[in-house]
């Protein structure tokens, strides 16, 4: 009888429990999607990409993040000028410093190249740290996108780590931790920054939350038709 009496209270408590979660699970909101009202009343049709201002302490950094960049906002649909011609054409101006660049009006640069927007990005990571037999890669990149106007369209951030996996078939611990170390000094001494910046990029402009709309140049998948 007392065990009866025990799996009924232990039934009940459980449904009671089951019941107090599903109502915190539907009181969850989604989260909430930024607002791009600014960027869809400009509509630009092709987008300038500056220079990218550096303040990590890897010199070549601002060159490999240029290069990702094209890629992703082209293929949302927009015309993208090409990032050596513009740099080329800056530096024709007197304009060798991102920084410098930066802090131009917006209305005078987007004027000089005919562009519709100009996209700003600061690096504010990028580095390779050692952490107890692994290396630690990190990325953080600050976008910010502003009309030939001078108005701020639209803006995001996106920080990624990548930690190398030590998976290896040494046949003794001590051989394993050799191995886990030398993979780890390895990855420091050259660690690859191209996946995961071409992964932050892909995620804020083409597969995250405040992606770029569509513009007026996107080609339809083929397989969604």
């Amino acid at each position: 009888m007392n065990n009866a009496k025990s799996f009924s209270s232990k039934f009940l408590h459980a449904i009671g429990l089951s019941v107090a979660l599903l109502s915190l699970t539907g009181c969850m909101t989604p989260p909430v999607k930024p607002d791009q009202s600014a960027l869809l009343n400009a509509a630009p049709r092709s987008i300038l990409i500056v220079p990218t201002i550096n303040r990590s302490l890897d010199v070549d950094a601002p060159n490999y993040v240029l290069a990702s960049l094209p890629i992703p906002i082209a293929e949302r649909g927009y015309y993208v000028f090409p990032v050596n011609t513009t740099k080329f054409v800056l530096e024709q101006e007197g304009f060798y410093e991102a920084e410098r660049i930066h802090e131009q009006p917006p209305e005078s640069l987007a004027k000089l190249f005919g562009s519709d927007a100009i996209l700003y990005v600061a690096i504010k990571q990028w580095d390779a740290k050692f952490a107890v037999f692994t290396t630690v890669v990190t990325v953080d990149f600050d976008y910010r996108l502003v009309s030939k106007n001078g108005a701020e369209l639209w803006r995001d951030n996106k920080r990624m780590q990548y930690q190398p996996q030590n998976n290896n078939n040494a046949p003794t611990p001590m051989a394993a931790l050799l191995t886990a170390v030398i993979n780890a000094a390895v990855a420091r001494a050259a660690p690859n920054y191209m996946p995961l910046t071409q992964q932050a990029n892909q995620e804020v402009f083409v597969n995250g939350p405040n992606a770029l709309p569509n513009g007026p140049y996107r080609v339809a998948d083929p397989s969604k038709r």
